[in-house]
């Protein structure tokens, strides 16, 4: 059995993509090439912002997104500790400080009364995750934004094509960050990732800042990076984009029959907060109990699982300076202990989550 099927994908559309990789390859446009304009601006049109600029990473994405927003030394970013460690990195990599709030333990989400409690005179930015491919609470953390003139910043990595309030994530927020790293719901053949904003100034820093802060080639405005997107990567995006929706959706079916299946008091399946779309890039229960063991169980039947993430940010060795101490954010920390992502990706079969169910209650019945 496995955790995703990058192959079972490919053979699906194996024709389209091939002729995609044919035809960039005949084209010798190797960086910045047409497929890159092309991509930004669907993406844009599926996202419902005005602009979107590619990039090499989601990392990228957010740290051009920190340079764009002047976020540097002396500001303070509000981070959920239990993310993936590029979220927080990002912001020190800005010279600017995160800090660590916990999440809703319902949704594994920034929880926004933490964020209001964390603002300081110093604060200049949030950065909501929507992890798993649940947005955030984006109503009242807009509105706390809006009540405090911070910044937004979402980590829309997970949660392409997710929607709160028939809005699509990566939209609420001055940036919008997403990646295109080959696991994720939509996917490149490489590394890759995309700004998505509504505004022009933002949009034109960024498109400077990812050629070494050129506006005009070998003429420096300021200092940037080297971050593009390859031409390839954006024609095997392109095509990818068609089916994404269909993708979407076979996720959360898969996600359906797990929940009808699931049931033993020591689990706890996901919860889908209220005016919100999941798209399920990671199917991930909490486990009360025995997490690991379970775990261990499963993979000696040749199930295999994941542990998104086993530390939380504020507990990580790196990030001893910033001064937490274990129980300081109690959600993010029981999360790390318990959550368990099952298999789950559009082409799995029904059989195989029927499989994983029936070792799961097989695993509690024999304890």
């Amino acid at each position: 059995m496995n955790f995703l099927d990058l192959h079972a994908q490919y053979q699906s559309i194996q024709k389209e993509i091939d002729k995609a990789i044919q035809t960039t390859i005949a084209s010798s446009s190797f960086i910045m090439g047409p497929a890159v304009t092309e991509l930004e601006e669907k993406i844009a049109g599926y996202c419902g912002t005005k602009y979107a600029v590619s990039l090499n990473s989601g990392s990228d994405a957010l740290l051009a997104s920190m340079k764009a927003l002047d976020i540097g030394p002396n500001d303070e970013v509000i981070v959920p500790s239990y993310t993936y460690i590029a979220s927080v990195e990002t912001v020190l990599l800005a010279d600017a400080k995160p800090v660590l709030v916990d999440i809703d333990p319902a949704t594994f989400n920034i929880d926004p009364d933490c964020v209001e409690s964390a603002i300081t005179q110093k604060t200049k930015a949030m950065m909501p995750v929507h992890l798993y491919g649940q947005p955030a609470q984006m109503d009242i953390i807009t509105e706390i934004a809006k009540k405090n003139n911070l910044l937004i910043i979402e980590d829309t990595a997970q949660a392409i094509g997710a929607e709160f309030n028939d809005k699509k994530a990566g939209s609420f927020g001055d940036t919008g960050c997403i990646s295109f790293f080959p696991t994720k719901n939509l996917g490149a053949y490489g590394d890759g990732g995309m700004v998505v904003t509504n505004n022009q100034k933002i949009a034109e820093y960024i498109k400077a800042w990812r050629i070494h802060g050129q506006r005009k080639k070998y003429y420096t405005d300021f200092i940037g990076d080297s971050s593009r997107l390859d031409t390839l990567q954006a024609a095997i995006l392109l095509v990818k984009l068609k089916y994404l929706d269909i993708w979407s959706k076979k996720r959360q079916d898969n996600a359906e029959l797990y929940n009808s299946l699931l049931s033993h008091d020591a689990i706890v399946k996901p919860i889908i907060g209220s005016n919100r779309t999941h798209v399920f890039h990671q199917y991930t229960i909490r486990v009360k109990d025995k997490r690991d063991e379970l775990r261990e169980y499963l993979k000696k039947h040749d199930i295999p699982t994941m542990v998104y993430y086993p530390i939380s940010q504020h507990e990580q060795k790196a990030y001893s300076h910033l001064g937490h101490k274990l129980g300081s954010l109690p959600h993010s920390e029981q999360a790390a202990k318990e959550a368990l992502s099952l298999p789950n990706y559009p082409e799995m079969p029904e059989e195989d989550i029927h499989t994983v169910v029936k070792m799961i209650q097989q695993f509690f019945a024999t304890q």
